[in-house]
């Protein structure tokens, strides 16, 4: 069962009751009552709402930094929300993805959550005094590769759902906005790229949202959109 970031709709969880046949003992009574066995139905939770949820919570809190909203002086909340929520909870919702067959949900996951480990050891080392601050032109290129990234993913999201479609073109247009800043364009590039963040983390946590209530209810109760390409 592939798990492609879309409705998470099935049935009640379950076990399936089998009866064997016992095998034929000395006792004929005994040889003669069938065992029952209680069998798991096979069903796994999707892992997607928990990976949306940590990439969609720690990008609305970075981003409204970058915005202008918070000062800066609050960029250390992000390193341990980076490592746990951003990074390992995406991490964990991949490895996931990778036992249900999804190719798309491995790559997404994984990747997004080591970017979070990047930048939250990029500014632990720096904290620490290990490394010395990089110059910003290093920052801006890495941001702008993940944008590079970010778009071929963005274009393999028009056959799945048109929120993760408006979740990918948010994001790599925020990679873009904040790589110019750093590479030198103005301050003003980076709070256009965290303005562009919030919208971006709030649509994945729409997307979470969706998939966690329409399992619940065992229908479409949230919308989210179907393919933006079709078949």
């Amino acid at each position: 069962m592939a798990i492609y970031l879309g409705d998470d709709i099935h049935p009640q969880e379950g076990v399936m009751m089998t009866t064997q046949e016992s095998i034929k003992a000395a006792d004929p009574v005994s040889s003669s009552v069938p065992t029952t066995v209680a069998q798991p139905s096979g069903r796994v939770a999707n892992p997607a709402p928990l990976g949306l949820a940590g990439f969609g919570l720690t990008t609305v809190v970075l981003s409204c930094i970058n915005a202008g909203l918070l000062p800066d002086g609050a960029t250390p909340v992000v390193v341990p929300l980076a490592f746990a929520y951003g990074g390992l909870a995406q991490i964990i919702a991949g490895i996931l993805e990778y036992r249900e067959g999804n190719t798309f949900g491995t790559v997404a996951f994984i990747s997004y959550g080591t970017f979070w480990w990047w930048y939250a050891f990029l500014l632990w080392s720096i904290g620490a005094g290990w490394i010395k601050p990089p110059h910003p032109s290093g920052i801006g290129l890495t941001l702008l590769m993940w944008g590079v990234f970010t778009f071929y993913m963005w274009i393999v999201t028009f056959r799945i759902n048109k929120t993760l479609w408006l979740i990918f073109l948010t994001l790599w247009i925020a990679f873009f906005l904040l790589a110019c800043g750093d590479l030198g364009l103005g301050a003003n590039w980076r709070r256009a790229g965290g303005w562009d963040g919030i919208f971006c983390g709030a649509l994945a946590l729409y997307l979470s949202f969706a998939q966690v209530t329409n399992a619940v209810v065992s229908r479409t109760a949230i919308p989210i959109g179907g393919p933006v390409i079709k078949d």
